[in-house]
This record gives C-alpha cells, sequence and structure tokens, in this order.
C-alpha cells in the first residue's frame, strides 16, 4: 500500500523555526585556548561615564558616594575686582627690632636667649652685648684709670692736711680739696664703668619673637640685627598696584586664608613708585591671620567702586578640560552632567566671576567637581 504524506510546506517551515529557537536556547562552548574566562559580554552600563557628546553620566548612588553638592547661581551686580601679590609687614606700632649700639660679644640674658616664637614683654632684657675693645684702646683706657687713682690719693691726703690746719686754713681750701676728691672719684667710676659695663638689649614691645640670629658668645656688629618682635593679631599687608588709578577707586579688600575670606582695611597709598609700582597698605586685625608670617607672600584682592553683571561662583567649581579651557559642571538632569566653558574675572578670593558660559538657574557643582572631571 502506498504511503501517503501528509507534512505540507507551511508545518516543513514552523519545524525549522523551532529548531533554531532550540539551538539558541542551548549553551555554546569555545574550542581549547579561545574561551575568556567569566567576563561578561557587555560593560556594565549603571557606572559613572564619559558620554560621546563630552557630558558626565552620574548615577545617585555615585552622587552620594563622591559627596557631590550643586548650587543655583543667578545673575547679580558684582563688584569689578582686581588681585595683586603682595606680602605680611609687621605693625610699626606693634612690632620692633632690637639691635646694639655698640659691637661686642652676646651674653645671655636672666632668663636666657630667647627663642623664636616665645613670648616677650615690654622692657623685659633679652641679652647682654659686652663690648668689644682694641688692645690699644683698652690699655689706654687702663692708665687712664691708673693716673685718676694716684690723683685722687694725692687728693684725698692733702685734704685731711686741709682738715687738721682748718683753725688757720680758709674754709674756700678745704671746699676746693673736697670738690677735687669728688670730681676724681666720678672720673674714675666714669673709665671703669665704660671697661666693665655691658649693653643690655630690652624688648621695646610686647610680642612674640619672630626670628633670632644670636647664640651665645656669639660676636656682632652695631646696628646688627639680633630679635624681631610682632604682634601676630596686628599684621599689615602691602600690595603693589600698577595702576595709580587704583588707589582712588577701592571699595573694598579681602585677603584668602584657606577657605575663609579675611576682610582687610586700607590704610592709605603710598606717594613714591617701588619697582614701577604703588604699594598700598591694608591694615589685618583677624585672629585668621594667627598663622601668617612676616614677609610671606600673599594674594590682595581688590574690589573697585565699578559693578559689572555677573555670576557668582566658588573657585573650587572651576576645573581644566583636556583643552587646557576654564569649565565648570552644570547638572543638566538629575544623573547628567555637563562641562560649560566660562570666562571669569577674580572677585574676594574664595569666588570669582563668571562673566560668560553660565545663566540664571544653571546647577553648579561646587563640591566633588574635581572628581566628576576625572570620569573616563
Amino acid at each position: 500500500m502506498k504511503k501517503i504524506n501528509t507534512f505540507k510546506p507551511h508545518h516543513l517551515m514552523a519545524m525549522a523555526a523551532a529548531l533554531t529557537l532550540a539551538g539558541a536556547a542551548l549553551p555554546t562552548y569555545a574550542g581549547e585556548g579561545h574561551d575568556h574566562g567569566a567576563a561578561p559580554a557587555m560593560a556594565n552600563t549603571n557606572g559613572p561615564q564619559r558620554m560621546a557628546d563630552g557630558s558626565v553620566f552620574l548615577p545617585k548612588p555615585a552622587q552620594h558616594q563622591l559627596n557631590v553638592r550643586t548650587l543655583v547661581v543667578e545673575t547679580s551686580e558684582l563688584p569689578r575686582a582686581f588681585e595683586l601679590n603682595g606680602r605680611v609687614l609687621m605693625d610699626p606700632n606693634a612690632g620692633g627690632k632690637v639691635q646694639p649700639i655698640n659691637a661686642g660679644r652676646i651674653e645671655p640674658g636672666p632668663n636666657g636667649l630667647p627663642n623664636a616664637g616665645q613670648t616677650v614683654n615690654k622692657g623685659q632684657v633679652l641679652a647682654y652685648v659686652v663690648p668689644a675693645f682694641a688692645p690699644l684702646e683698652r690699655a689706654g683706657q687702663l692708665t687712664q684709670l691708673a693716673e685718676f687713682r694716684a690723683a685722687k690719693a694725692l687728693a684725698e691726703k692733702r685734704l685731711a692736711r686741709l682738715r687738721e690746719l682748718s683753725d688757720t686754713v680758709p674754709r674756700k681750701e678745704v671746699e676746693a680739696a673736697e670738690s677735687d676728691v669728688l670730681s676724681l672719684t666720678e672720673r674714675m667710676s666714669a673709665v671703669g664703668g665704660g671697661l666693665s659695663s655691658k649693653e643690655a638689649l630690652v624688648a621695646p614691645v610686647s610680642g612674640v619673637i619672630a626670628s633670632a640670629h644670636v647664640v651665645a658668645g656669639q660676636v656682632v656688629d652695631k646696628r646688627e640685627l639680633i630679635f624681631e618682635i610682632v604682634d601676630p593679631r596686628r599684621l599689615r599687608i602691602e600690595a603693589l598696584a600698577f595702576d595709580s588709578a587704583l588707589t582712588n577707586n577701592i571699595g573694598s579688600a579681602s585677603l584668602a586664608v584657606g577657605d575663609q575670606r579675611t576682610p582687610l582695611v586700607f590704610m592709605g597709598a603710598a606717594r613714591s613708585l617701588r619697582e614701577q609700582a604703588l604699594p598700598l597698605n591694608f591694615q589685618v586685625q583677624s585672629p585668621e591671620l594667627l598663622g601668617l608670617a612676616v614677609g610671606q607672600p600673599v594674594k590682595v584682592y581688590v574690589q573697585s567702586k565699578q559693578k559689572t553683571q555677573g555670576i557668582a561662583v566658588p573657585q573650587s567649581a572651576l576645573m581644566k578640560n583636556a583643552a587646557n579651557q576654564n569649565v565648570v559642571w552644570v547638572k543638566s538632569a538629575a544623573e547628567q552632567f555637563e562641562p560649560r566653558t566660562v570666562t571669569f574675572e577674580p572677585l574676594d578670593g574664595a569666588r570669582v566671576t563668571v562673566i560668560s558660559g553660565l545663566k540664571s538657574g544653571d546647577r553648579v557643582a561646587i563640591q566633588g567637581a574635581t572628581l566628576i572631571n576625572q570620569v573616563r
């Protein structure tokens, strides 16, 4: 009996599709030496990554882990500011220098030689200077002292004889002899004191020893700097301005100390140029500056009376891109940050004025921007 084929063409096509799906579901194995371990076939798309347009995808958990903080900025009128180079100086009314008048050898004071950083009071004896004499000069003074001693002995004998004859000798001769003895005694005292005296170096003001340049037994010249004394609570800042018109346009000034902004009080400007610049003096009376040292270079931010339109952002928000341009990171979406190229001017040391590149309402990353900038 002839067998009849009951399969139709569409049945054959269904079976082929099923076999294809079954083969796709079965596991496949690479040949020996061609396996890649347990590495995933696709990259993790849920981690921080730099996108093709330059923006950064940063998930919420990563933002919390990197401690990213943002700030909504607004356009406002801000003062035009200038950054000047300056240095720390001592207040002439609250600091001083200790210098000997005569050359000689250093001897410690009653409490020893003071160290740098030690607190001293006004009038305190810091050290002594024993004058140094040339041999011939010392020999001459000793000879003069010996002559005065011999003359005094003769004057005392003459005075004794006159006192014995006081009944027959006029009173004025006795008084003249007494005056000679007193004069010779004072001369001996003056010459002897010059040979044995030592100069006391005293503190001119109360404060802290800023520098000490001697040790016991050291020989110093006259007018040589021995000690410097400053009051760390009263310091001055001297800044150099190359534009003389700035002196009549100063509204305020500040000094950035770490993350804090310390205000300065403008004292006045000099009327003579120094290195083609005009010195500006500012007074500092702030406890934040206790760590500053005399002579330390600093940056002074002078704000003029002129105003400009801009956006104030912290200086920590400024970054550099691959092209060495100044950028800030703006949060454009919940998990998206995009770089904005900006131009800026100094403001007060802690903040800058962004002139272009931002608009009101932008949310700028002010903390963690360095880590966002490193995402690749």
